[in-house]
């Protein structure tokens, strides 16, 4: 069965936007492999939300794995027009975590939404965060100017915003140096919103590539102390998505149609006994949680496939056991309604 996008203009007119910018990331990423790495495309995967009823997306996933650690640009339609019994009429997104091999380059987490309700109501949430492995002034300087660029009069608001949901209380830091987060936004123009939106999604996609690019031409070489730091980072990465990302977490629990696709921001290896250190940090029962993660992911650290689908299911069955230690999630200064928005 194929996929059955949502009928309403606004649905549609999100759809293509979030596509568009999706095509503008991956030719871009597709050039920088194709100029610096070994010249293989990411490629397409399609996945279903109930055989295409209910929608779905695409996500690109990178196969150069000179150049990238691991890369997924993500595309999503999920609708419930036939279903009345659902105060959700459709959610429209791009998601995308960039992990560039070289601990030299930074990675980038990018999500643009709109949630539309039956009443009428609609909403987008914009993120972007920047997260390297060894910090750089230079790079940080540049994200934040397109952060301000692309959000004018939203910037502060953003920013924070993005403090507080990208800050890890057990461990007393953030995830990256440079964090964008507005949830509920939206004004009385809704074409200036989508306008927003997308010039938004382009100006950091453009910075990003460019970053990586002075990055990759600066600075090639690296020590083994920095490929450790990039593991160290990868590791708090992981339990950031894992233990606190709400978005994640809200993808988990409404669906298990797309664990690989909502798993694809965890880079390819973790250091495990990092991890272990981190579980007397960890609150009751989020501290269960821990555990069960490291006893999914083996001794090496490697997180496949296989360890993807496992970690997936680990976090769905904490949330349902424990439902109240959804308090923990991270959250901006209005707590989404997500699950809720499928659910009821």
């Amino acid at each position: 069965m194929s996929l059955i996008f949502a009928s309403s203009p606004d649905a549609k007119k999100a759809y293509e936007l979030v596509r568009s910018l999706q095509t503008r990331f991956v030719e871009k990423l597709n050039d920088l492999s194709e100029k610096y790495g070994e010249n293989k495309k990411f490629e397409e995967v399609i996945w279903l939300r109930n055989g295409g009823t209910f929608g779905g997306g695409s996500r690109f996933e990178a196969r150069d794995e000179i150049f990238f650690n691991r890369a997924s640009v993500n595309v999503s339609q999920v609708h419930y027009e036939n279903d009345s019994t659902k105060s959700l009429d459709s959610a429209t997104a791009i998601s995308t975590i960039i992990h560039p091999k070289n601990p030299n380059l930074p990675s980038i987490h990018i999500h643009i939404s709109l949630t539309i309700l039956k009443d009428g109501n609609s909403y987008w949430r914009i993120m972007a965060d920047l997260n390297p492995s060894i910090e750089n002034l230079e790079d940080k300087k540049v994200f934040e100017k397109a952060l301000k660029e692309a959000s004018k009069e939203s910037f502060e608001e953003g920013v924070k915003q993005g403090e507080k949901y990208f800050f890890i209380p057990a461990l007393n830091r953030h995830r990256g140096i440079s964090h964008f987060y507005l949830e509920n936004y939206k004004t009385n123009d809704k074409e200036k919103d989508f306008s927003y939106a997308l010039n938004f999604g382009e100006i950091v996609i453009d910075r990003y590539i460019l970053i990586l690019k002075n990055a990759f031409l600066n600075r090639q070489t690296f020590s083994v102390q920095d490929i450790k730091k990039q593991l160290d980072y990868h590791t708090l990465y992981l339990f950031q998505v894992l233990t606190l990302d709400r978005g994640t977490t809200s993808g988990l629990l409404v669906h298990n149609e797309n664990d690989i696709g909502i798993m694809g921001s965890l880079p390819k290896f973790v250091n495990k006994k990092l991890l272990e250190s981190w579980i007397e940090k960890v609150p009751n029962p989020q501290d269960k949680l821990l555990i069960k993660i490291i006893e999914n992911i083996n001794d090496n650290g490697l997180i496949d496939t296989i360890t993807k689908e496992n970690l997936a299911n680990v976090v769905r069955n904490h949330y349902k056991e424990f439902p109240d230690s959804l308090k923990y999630q991270a959250s901006g200064n209005i707590i989404p309604t997500t699950v809720d928005n499928h659910i009821k």
